[in-house]
C-alpha cells in the first residue's frame, strides 16, 4: 500500500487557550480531491494553513510525500495555495502574474513563455495574457490565480474557499472546471468550503468537521447515504431525524421506539436499550393514508410547497420538527389537514448511535 501524499498524525493547534484542532489524524491520497467541509470556526482553514506552512502545529506530525514539513518555511514545501481573494498583483498583466513564481526562481525566459502558454490553454484564457486584473471578471481572475499556482507543478494544491466571492451561476461553472483540471492534471487537491453542494459536486472524499475534529470522512455518497453522527446527518443535505431507543431486535431489523412513534432500522450490531437517532432523507420518506405494519409514526399535512425542482410536503408533529417529504411530481392524493402515516424501507434509514454525538444531543 502506497503512503499518502499528505499525512497529519495527532495534530493539535491552540490559539491561546482555544483548542482549535484536536488530536487530528488525516491521510490524503495522491491524486485525490479531498474537501474539508464544515461550519465557520470548525478548524478546516487552520488545517489547510498548517499544511501550507502559514500556521505551525502546536503538536503532532505533518508530512508531504513522507517528508516532515513542520520545520520548513511555506516556500520550501511542495504545495501551493489558492485563496478566495485571488491575491493577484494589480499592476501586473495576466502573463506576469502567472509567470511570477518562475521569474523569482530565475527560470529561463523561453521556458517561462512556454509554461505560461500551457497554463493559459489549461484554464482557457488564451488571448488574455496582456490584460490586468481590473479588466477581468471574478471567474477569470480566479482562473489566473489557479494558473499561477499550478505553473510551479506542486504536488498538492490547497484551495481556501476559492469560489466564495463568485455569484451562484459562476460558482457552479467553476466547480465543474476545477474538477476537470484536477482530473486532467492528477494533482492532489485539498479544498476548504462550508458549501455542502460544492463539496458533493467535486470531491472524491469529504471530511466533515465540527469543533476541531473530523466527524465523518468518506465519499460523498457514503456521507449522504450513511451519515455517522447526528451532526453530519443534519449538515449534509436535508434529513428527518427521530430520536429513540431500540426496543427489540428481530432478525435483520431493530424495532425502535422514537419520541413520536415506532419505526425500524437494520439491526446491524444494535442491542435493546441502545439510544439511537433514525435518519431518513425526505426524498425516500414513504407515506400512506392508513397505518403500515411495524410503524406508528404519523403527522398532519401542514404545507405543500413547490420549490422549483421538487414538491415539498411538511407534516406537523406536536413537540417535533416538521417532517419533510420531497417528490419530483406533485401528489394530489392528499391535501392540507390530512393525516399521513410514515414508513420507510430498511435500506433507506440510517441508525446513528446517540452516544457518538454527545455534543448537540
Amino acid at each position: 500500500m502506497t503512503e499518502p501524499i499528505v499525512r497529519l498524525q495527532n495534530v493539535n493547534k491552540f490559539f491561546g487557550d482555544n483548542h482549535v484542532i484536536k488530536n487530528l489524524d488525516l491521510d490524503i491520497e495522491e491524486g485525490e480531491f479531498l474537501t474539508l467541509l464544515g461550519p465557520s470556526g470548525c478548524g478546516k482553514t487552520t488545517i489547510l494553513r498548517m499544511i501550507a506552512g502559514f500556521e505551525d502545529a502546536t503538536s503532532g506530525v505533518i508530512t508531504v510525500e513522507g517528508e516532515h514539513v513542520e520545520d520548513k518555511e511555506a516556500f520550501e514545501r511542495d504545495v501551493n495555495t489558492v485563496f478566495q481573494s485571488y491575491a493577484l498583483f494589480p499592476h501586473m498583466t495576466v502573463y506576469d502574474n502567472i509567470a511570477y513564481g518562475l521569474t523569482v526562481k530565475k527560470v529561463p525566459k523561453p521556458e517561462i513563455k512556454e509554461r505560461v502558454r500551457e497554463m493559459l490553454e489549461l484554464v482557457q484564457l488564451m488571448g488574455f495574457e496582456g490584460r490586468r486584473p481590473d479588466m477581468m471578471s471574478g471567474g477569470q481572475k480566479q482562473r489566473v490565480a489557479i494558473a499561477r499556482a499550478l505553473i510551479n507543478n506542486p504536488k498538492v494544491l490547497l484551495l481556501d474557499e476559492p469560489l466564495g466571492a463568485l455569484d451562484l451561476q459562476l460558482r457552479k461553472q467553476m466547480q465543474i472546471e476545477l474538477k476537470r483540471l484536477q482530473q486532467k492534471l492528477n494533482i492532489t487537491f485539498v479544498y476548504v468550503t462550508h458549501d455542502q453542494e460544492e463539496a458533493m459536486t467535486m470531491s472524491d472524499r469529504i471530511a466533515v468537521m465540527r469543533g476541531g475534529v473530523i466527524e465523518h470522512l468518506a465519499t460523498p455518497k457514503e456521507i449522504y447515504g450513511r451519515p455517522k453522527t447526528r451532526f453530519v446527518a443534519g449538515f449534509i443535505g436535508e434529513s428527518n431525524l427521530f430520536s429513540g431507543t431500540v426496543a427489540s431486535v428481530e432478525g435483520d431489523r431493530a424495532i425502535v421506539d422514537t419520541d413520536v412513534g415506532r419505526g425500524m432500522m437494520p439491526a446491524e450490531d444494535f442491542k435493546p436499550g441502545d439510544p439511537v437517532h433514525l435518519c431518513v432523507r425526505p426524498e425516500v420518506m414513504q407515506y400512506s393514508t392508513q397505518p403500515v405494519d411495524g410503524f406508528t409514526i404519523s403527522g398532519q399535512v401542514k404545507n405543500m410547497i413547490f420549490v422549483g425542482s421538487q414538491y415539498r410536503t411538511l407534516l406537523e408533529q406536536p413537540g417535533h420538527p416538521d417532517v419533510k417529504i420531497n417528490r419530483v411530481k406533485v401528489d394530489n392524493s392528499y391535501r392540507e389537514g390530512d393525516v399521513l402515516y410514515l414508513h420507510w424501507a430498511l435500506d433507506d434509514v440510517t441508525g446513528i448511535r446517540a452516544k457518538e454525538d454527545s455534543d448537540g444531543e
